[in-house]
């Protein structure tokens, strides 16, 4: 069952390589067909999905290179079930959005499918070589979608990319390695792998590297230059996929990798993980608050609002784990539609610049709809009430003050800046009188606008019900927490310093 979530982009990629030359659209259809199957069946999988069942369901096990320790092992559980079904939801929107007129199309959306894949099979598996045989699967084909299809820099940008990635690649594997070789266990199963025994000190390291290389990921501050150059020179799909999907994959392994394997080590590092975060939100935001471009605002603003995940990370609590879901699926909600919203403004406006645009807002010859929609985007993100991005942030802040109200209190701060730098967006671009450097914009149809309201109705369904995500995620995220007994060890560590 959970092999057809992959094997579906895959199929679909196969298809598209052969299909003749001559058809253009062709790719496209057959790509948002595929793609739209492997999301329904996600659908019909959380349909049966047990939400009270801690463990992972839908097991597949097949036995691969047993001289490596490596089995094809994939399973489903709350941690993972939410972010499929984003990389689903987002993986259509991209090739939905995707401009028909594009060069060199099967390609393209080959390369689109074979991306979605390999994010399906690193939250799906269940094994730590598997898991990295996905996640370096996916580094091919955005690299190629941002050299091929990029903006004028995208040399510079997709090498940039490719660099800090394979670092971020070589410091998980050997941090799997040595976890599996040092703690004895037969593969690279994780529930084979016993960490408890390894001394403190090789915990350490191991942990270190994991927070690393995932850091790069997510990104977090110093590692964190790459991705607003991969935005800017990106087209607007692939920043889409990248600051909706592919971030997380970063959250996902410092949870599923960091905290849940190495929970002793994890305790004594939290304090500073929750610094970390401190400075990747401000930094995130302040970098914001300066830019000119709107989509590398964006992307400074992703820089700012994954590091609410890592101080709830750092809390440990199973209320923050739980917190570190929402943020995440709200994130990747938002920063989607945001970069959609931005992609239409410069494909009929011919321009992101704050000094350029202005009066977007015209009912007659600007952008009315597109301009409603950023407001709600940009209040979502703020964290207005309502709205996804509120509730999701609430919960962040709520659970991790009770361990750390220093610098719960100082991200609180990076909030206010949110709403800071997207007033300026929306008072620069979007009310004043139309500018005279942007006259007879072309019309904006309905079909332009379909994915952002898809995806502005489900940030408004979330913040109003949040529940209908919590439900499925809430058992597992506290199973993760009590039975590694973090909470306690996080406790007991702050109580020696204190001391």
């Amino acid at each position: 069952m959970l092999s057809a979530l992959i094997l579906l982009p895959l199929l679909g990629a196969a298809l598209i390589s052969v299909l003749p030359s001559g058809v253009a659209k062709l790719p496209r259809r057959v790509a948002l067909v595929f793609a739209s199957l492997a999301f329904l069946w996600n659908i019909v999988l959380t349909t049966k999905f047990d939400p009270t069942v801690t463990s992972q369901q839908f097991r597949e096990f097949l036995p691969w290179i047993d001289a490596l320790g490596l089995n094809y092992h994939l399973g489903i559980d709350g941690l993972s079930l939410p972010l499929l079904l984003l990389n689903g939801l987002l993986t259509c929107v991209a090739i939905y959005s995707s401009d028909e007129d594009l060069q060199r199309p099967r390609f393209y959306y080959s390369l689109l499918l074979l991306l979605s894949a390999g994010v399906t099979g690193a939250f799906l598996a269940q094994d730590l070589l598997l898991f990295f045989l996905f996640y370096e699967l996916e580094l091919i084909p955005l690299y190629l979608l941002i050299a091929i299809w990029g903006g004028e820099r995208r040399g510079y940008a997709a090498t940039k990319f490719l660099i800090y990635t394979a670092v971020s690649g070589i410091l998980i594997l050997a941090s799997f390695l040595g976890v599996v070789w040092l703690s004895g266990a037969p593969s690279f199963a994780m529930e084979t792998l016993n960490t408890s025994a390894l001394p403190l000190a090789t915990q350490f390291v191991l942990l270190v590297g994991i927070l690393i290389g995932f850091g790069i990921k997510i990104p977090l501050v110093p590692f964190h230059t790459w991705l607003p150059d991969a935005h800017v020179e990106a087209s607007t799909p692939i920043s889409v996929l990248l600051a909706g999907v592919l971030l997380k994959l970063g959250t996902y392994g410092l949870i599923r990798f960091g905290l849940y394997l190495l929970p002793e080590a994890w305790s004594y590092v939290a304090p500073t993980l929750a610094t970390w975060a401190v400075v990747s939100v401000l930094y995130g935001a302040s970098c914001a608050i300066a830019q000119k471009d709107m989509k590398k605002m964006v992307a400074y603003s992703s820089i700012g609002h994954m590091g609410f995940v890592l101080i709830a990370a750092a809390a440990a609590t199973p209320l923050s784990i739980l917190a570190t879901v929402m943020q995440m699926i709200s994130h990747g909600l938002i920063s989607a539609l945001l970069f959609l919203l931005v992609g239409i403004v410069y494909k009929k406006a011919g321009s992101r610049d704050l000094d350029v645009l202005r009066g977007l807002f015209n009912p007659e010859r600007g952008m009315p709809v597109i301009g409603s929609l950023m407001v709600l985007g940009v209040m979502a993100s703020a964290g207005i009430p309502g709205m996804f991005g509120f509730i999701a942030e609430f919960v962040v802040f709520r659970s991790s003050f009770a361990v750390y109200p220093v610098q719960t209190l100082l991200c609180m701060i990076g909030t206010g800046l949110t709403a800071v730098y997207f007033l300026i967006l929306m008072n620069r671009a979007f009310f004043g009188r139309l500018s005279a450097q942007v006259v007879n914009l072309p019309r904006v149809y309905w079909s332009d606008r379909a994915p952002a309201i898809v995806l502005a109705v489900l940030i408004v369904v979330f913040g109003i019900q949040p529940n209908w995500l919590i439900r499925w995620t809430e058992a597992t995220t506290t199973a993760m927490v009590d039975t590694q007994n973090v909470v306690a060890n996080v406790s007991l560590v702050k109580a020696k310093s204190t001391n």
